[in-house]
Parts: structure tokens; C-alpha cells; sequence
């Protein structure tokens, strides 16, 4: 079965180009040019991935984003931000919002499929990874996706997930911001090391005290405590 991507462009030229290079690769493909139907869309169909342009008539692109992540049935959808929009304060907002990445146009049709091949490869469960992992008060089921601090579930996104998992797997080990973008998001270039400091914040407000025990190593990069301090 193809995996389907939705792509909310109102841009007809940009939007044919992307849908081309998607279906070029057997991907299914969708595409609304606003936020209003491509919800109406999420409603009748299931989608993968969405492609996310930030300038949309009507409502832009970051609140359609904040709708999906506040709807439980469409939270956990992969999603690109692809917009013209290359400031760094916007990368932030769209990446605190839940955006998995952000790519500026003008934009490569080729990096922007293998993009969305690296994040649907990574949402994907792997059969290998079916223990618990316990650092502190921390807990990780991989099986059942789920983290526990103090017992009690807290709500991570995929890429927050799959990064406490490669933190919390190797505790005391110090990874530099280019490995966890090739382990987490798949991202072989230092390009978009600030995604790793973004992710890292939100996870450690997440996590509360336990937030602690991800270290930052000054110019190195992150590493997960092998103990936790006793308050």
C-alpha cells in the first residue's frame, strides 16, 4: 500500500512539482491549496506526512499546525514546513509547534523526497527495540512507545521520543549535535543543528526535574546522566 502525503501549497506551480516528484517515487499524493480544506481532507482520508507551506491565504501555516498537534486523532502526523520564510525565528516557531523539519525554498525536489523517505523510516517502529529503559525516574517502554516519569505518562512527539531513546540507550555518552541528526532525523549535514537544541529544550520542559539529566556538554553536544540528583 503507497503511504499517502499530504501537501498544503497554494502555490499550483510549486504544489505540481512536489506532487510529480512524490508520486515519481510511488508515494501517493494529495494536495490542497489552504489550511481549511486540507483539514477537511484529514477528516475524510488518512494521510502519512504532510508538506506544510507557512503562507497560506486565510489561515497560515503555523496555526493549521497548531490545530493537527492539538487533535488527537492527527498529532502524531510527520511534518515538513517548506516555505519561503528563512528567518531563524521562524524555524523556531515552527519547530516548537511540532514540525519534524523545515526546508527554505528554493527548495531541491530530490533532498525534499528523501526528506520524507528519512521521516516516515523513522516513524516507523523497529521490531529490534522492544525493551524498557530505566535511568533514574525515568522510564521508556519502546514496545508501546510510552514514557514514565515518576510513574506517570508524559506525552512526547515521535522525534522526541526516538531522541530520549538514543539518549537514554548510551547514558554517559556524549553525542555531538551532527550524530543525533544522523540517528534521530536521518540528516547526514550540520546545516540544521539548532532542530537539535529545539528538540532538547522542549524535551527537557517535558520531562520536568528529570529534564536534568540531559546534559549539555559545552561544544560538544548532549548526553543522558547515568544517575539522577536526589532533590
Amino acid at each position: 500500500m503507497k503511504e499517502r502525503i499530504l501537501v498544503v501549497e497554494d502555490d499550483n506551480n510549486i504544489s505540481k512539482l512536489i506532487k510529480y516528484n512524490l508520486e515519481k517515487h510511488n508515494f501517493d499524493c494529495m494536495v490542497s491549496s489552504n489550511a481549511e480544506d486540507a483539514l477537511d481532507l484529514l477528516d475524510r482520508y488518512s494521510a502519512d506526512l504532510i508538506i506544510l507551506d507557512i503562507m497560506l491565504p486565510a489561515m497560515d501555516g503555523f496555526e493549521f499546525c497548531r490545530i493537527i498537534k492539538q487533535e488527537p486523532k492527527l498529532k502524531d502526523i510527520p511534518l515538513i514546513m517548506l516555505t519561503a520564510r528563512g528567518e531563524e525565528v521562524d524555524r523556531i516557531v515552527g519547530l516548537e509547534l511540532g514540525a519534524d523539519d523545515y526546508i527554505v525554498k528554493p527548495f531541491s525536489p530530490r533532498e525534499l523526497v528523501l526528506r520524507v523517505k528519512a521521516i516516515l523510516k523513522r516513524s516507523k517502529p523497529k521490531d529490534r527495540e522492544k525493551d524498557n529503559i530505566t535511568r533514574g525516574t525515568v522510564t521508556v517502554d519502546i514496545n508501546k512507545h510510552k514514557v514514565f516519569v515518576n510513574q506517570k505518562e508524559i506525552v512526547l512527539t515521535p522525534i522526541e521520543f526516538k531522541l530520549l531513546v538514543t539518549l537514554m540507550q548510551r547514558p554517559g555518552y556524549v553525542y555531538s549535535r551532527e550524530t543525533l541528526l544522523e540517528k534521530v532525523w536521518d540528516i547526514n549535514t550540520d546545516i540544521y543543528t539548532r532542530t537539535v537544541d529545539t528538540h532538547i529544550k522542549r524535551l527537557r520542559e517535558k520531562l520536568g526535574k528529570a529534564g536534568r539529566m540531559i546534559e549539555t556538554v559545552v561544544g560538544v553536544g548532549y548526553r543522558f546522566r547515568e544517575e539522577e540528583d536526589e532533590d
